[in-house]
């Protein structure tokens, strides 16, 4: 193998070795033994040819400047194995860290420091289930999976020296196996949905702990903020005349903080070819996720030429995921499509009935059976932990109910197989809307919101992944199934799915929220959706327009006005009214009066709102769920509904003398205590309220997961801790480590005008000469293209001579 990688400088790796001499990272050694040449040695191979096994044919890989690239051969496997090797030569660590989280194997590399992050994923055996389902793969699945292995180690052991991570940890990667590829998919499913049923397991908790009447109002279905595609209204339910808890409860002071619970999700939308002036239809997708160094997604362009063709047969343009050789999301050119995190309900908590008071054995329809038992050793050290995992038909033991009776967890991420890849390989060859959406409907990833539009102008929403078709129940609190009563009758097939398409207003759009109601919604179920404001947003900005470009789109992606908060702005300035001889509130009246009513970072009074509304609502549910606090264990902190803007709008409206939270005195004293956390918060920050705005609060905290635990590599790893604007409520997500992990628009056939952003850019090795290029683009909202750039670097991978594919 010929190397030519491109370096920096010898003086850059003298930084990078002064920098982190003598650090330790939990337990990992000291790091003055490295040298320049390790850190080197380790960076991906970027110019000339490299000759390696398996390989099937040449695949020439061109990157641009910011490591984009363009992969080139002559059949969609050997770009496979091509991509496979891309993705280890520049994100091995991730892709190892992802299979192995989705195992439950993370101490095996770390510790036993993190055992308590893998012991609620391996009650869940994913290797055991991932290894089956290459052992039941058809031939094409199998070569799929073969290839991408094969590049994939090709790409590791084509480094001169494993990846640094490696080097910090003292270990040495695993080779890749055909199972992990489906690991790094199941994966996804811990980060985008629940893997223990909690929302049906907390209403049971808080119709148990505070009746029926208040469980059901603090944690709603649907709120006035919904906005869903079909129009449809859902009843919220009543508002309880009184309340009284059945223990005392006193009014303590919340976590001080500014935060809101950050669900996993993303927006997506789409116009007809009517509205574009193109003919074609268009479609927008900024995927909200946890933000990391190197960022979850990887960019390539894939394109199928036959040897003697005069054009491709296949051009892929958009994301990957390491550890996967298949495009998430992007365009085909005669099709192009984006995913939001569904939140239909994908798991079921089933109550196991104890035969005979043995709690090891439980009744189903079949008669009585007894749990099996796994002992799982999370990792070799003596002081790592070993864990018992009890299995039952319906899948593993994930707790126990008020009555100690054990809950079993049935989840359609267990039955996830190999056919993601040929489902996955036949959507990337698909030509038209219609044919994406008979696709969506047999790709068993993640349930995602699908968008996807096509060259003639059609659009259409539906459901992808495995819906559950449940009977006897409805899925929103945990039942037992053991009289055969209720239960799950397999999945809804193909024809049984919910599709929206070409709407009379030519307009679809999708953010984490209830998108239909009716039977649709009955089939669906409730997952524990987000709050409809954002996709309110979306669909009155997308109303608001009669004619879209691409930049036209990526505005109402960096759309960051609060519509929302106009209730907590006007409320908030009411209270300063009635206090205004307290100097201290009475010199915050001029702020929120002139808050802007956005998201932006010099903005004191958007941050004053917003710290009172977290304030008001964390009180509250605080004081409504105390008695719930002691049973959720390790759930205890997280009480508060997704849906938590309803019920806390109707109580602040109406001040029911019988709903006065438990703790105070009356409603004033609950907005006094508001009030006051925002002024200590205020005084935590200097006091100085000038400089109390937004972007102090929003600053990007984007870390590598090595930085995390050794703040002294931050320098070299992470990208700039700088504000930005945006946050939870409006289309531009942002948090300090949270926010849209890429943002596309694209309109199929016409990729050269295609937009894209992606923070922390395509390299995981920091002296890689565009670590987190692209990444400043994405914090100022700038628009760039999507297809890559000129060739800055070339690559050719050849069959080694004397071997054959895999």
């Amino acid at each position: 193998m010929e190397a030519k990688t491109d370096r920096r400088s010898g003086r850059r790796v003298l930084a990078w070795l002064g920098g982190i001499a003598g650090v330790a990272v939990v337990g990992i050694a000291g790091l003055g033994t490295w040298s320049a040449w390790s850190l080197n040695a380790s960076l991906p191979q970027l110019e000339g040819t490299a000759a390696i096994p398996g390989l099937s044919a040449p695949v020439t890989v061109e990157r641009d400047e910011n490591g984009v690239p363009t992969l080139t051969g002559p059949d969609r496997t050997s770009l496979m194995y091509a991509l496979g090797f891309l993705h280890a030569q520049e994100r091995y660590f991730q892709m190892d860290l992802m299979r192995r989280s989705a195992a439950g194997e993370l101490s095996e590399l770390v510790g036993p420091a993190v055992a308590k992050v893998d012991t609620p994923h391996r009650l869940h055996r994913f290797r055991a289930r991932a290894h089956a389902a290459v052992e039941r793969a058809g031939p094409e699945e199998r070569a799929m999976l073969t290839a991408y292995t094969a590049g994939v180690n090709a790409g590791l052991n084509g480094l001169k020296r494993a990846p640094f991570e490696y080097t910090l940890l003292r270990q040495q990667p695993k080779p890749w196996s055909l199972e992990d590829t489906l690991l790094v998919v199941d994966a996804m499913y811990f980060d985008l949905q629940s893997s223990d049923g909690w929302e049906e397991r907390r209403l049971a908790l808080a119709i148990d702990q505070m009746g029926p009447a208040m469980a059901n109002f603090l944690y709603p279905q649907s709120t006035e903020l919904d906005a869903p595609l079909d129009g449809s209204t859902l009843p919220e339910p009543p508002m309880p005349e009184s309340y009284t808890p059945a223990v005392k409860v006193g009014a303590a002071a919340p976590e001080q903080g500014e935060g809101e619970a950050m669900i996993p999700g993303s927006n997506n939308w789409a116009v007809s070819g009517a509205l574009t002036g193109t003919g074609a239809a268009m479609v927008a997708n900024d995927m909200h996720l946890s933000l990391r160094a190197p960022n979850t997604w990887y960019r390539a362009r894939l394109v199928v030429k036959p040897a003697g063709a005069d054009a491709p047969t296949l051009d892929l343009i958009g994301v990957t995921l390491p550890g996967n050789p298949l495009l998430v999301v992007g365009s085909n050119k005669r099709i192009a499509w984006g995913y939001t995190d569904a939140y239909v309900d994908t798991g079921d908590v089933v109550v196991l009935e104890p035969v005979d008071g043995d709690a090891d054995r439980y009744k189903t329809p079949d008669g009585p059976k007894t749990l099996e038992k796994h002992r799982e050793v999370l990792c070799p050290a003596p002081t790592c932990p070993s864990i018992t995992v009890e299995d039952s038909d319906w899948g593993p033991v994930v707790g126990t109910d008020a009555q100690g009776r054990k809950l079993a967890y049935r989840w359609v991420a267990h039955d996830v197989g190999a056919e993601v890849m040929s489902a996955g390989a036949a959507l990337e060859r698909a030509g038209s809307v219609d044919e994406a959406v008979a696709i969506a409907h047999r790709l068993p990833i993640p349930n995602e919101n699908m968008m996807v539009v096509d060259t003639k102008g059609n659009l259409a929403w539906t459901i992808v992944g495995l819906v559950p078709r449940r009977f006897g129940h409805d899925g929103t609190l945990p039942v037992s199934w053991a009289d055969g009563k209720a239960g799950w009758n397999g999945y809804l097939s193909p024809a049984e799915v919910p599709v929206i398409s070409n709407p009379a207003n030519g307009r679809l759009w999708t953010a984490n929220t209830r998108v239909v109601g009716g039977d649709a919604l009955a089939k669906l179920g409730f997952g524990g959706y987000a709050l409809g404001g954002r996709a309110g947003q979306i669909r009155d900005d997308l109303a608001a327009r009669d004619h879209f470009a691409e930049k036209d789109m990526l505005d109402i992606q960096l759309d960051d006005r609060a519509p929302m908060l106009d209730f907590w702005q006007r409320l908030m300035l009411q209270a300063l009214g009635e206090r205004a001889s307290d100097q201290a509130l009475a010199n915050l009246v001029a702020p929120v009066e002139s808050w802007g009513g956005r998201a932006a970072i010099p903005s004191v009074g958007y941050r004053l709102v917003r710290s009172f509304r977290t304030a008001v609502v964390d009180r509250l549910y605080q004081a409504y769920t105390a008695p719930l606090a002691g049973p959720a264990g390790d759930h205890a902190s997280d009480l508060v509904s997704h849906q938590a803007e309803g019920p806390a709008r109707r109580l602040l409206t109406a001040k029911s003398p019988g709903l006065v939270p438990p703790g105070y005195k009356s409603w004033d004293a609950l907005i006094d205590a508001a009030l006051k956390d925002v002024r200590e918060r205020l005084a935590q920050n200097g006091g100085d309220i000038a400089r109390f705005t937004w972007g102090d609060r929003n600053r990007l905290a984007i870390h590598h997961p090595l930085s995390a635990v050794a703040p002294v590599l931050a320098p070299y790893l992470d990208p700039p801790s700088e504000p930005v604007a945006g946050d939870l409520f409006q289309p531009r997500v942002t948090a300090p480590n949270f926010g849209a992990s890429e943002r596309l628009v694209v309109s199929p056939g016409h990729e050269d005008t295609g937009l894209f952003h992606m923070p922390t850019g395509q390299s995981g090795h920091p002296l890689s000469p565009y670590y987190n290029k692209g990444h400043e683009d994405w914090v100022q909202g700038r628009a760039t293209p999507l297809l890559p750039g000129a060739t800055r670097w070339r690559l050719t991978l050849e069959p080694a001579a004397g071997t054959t594919p895999p």
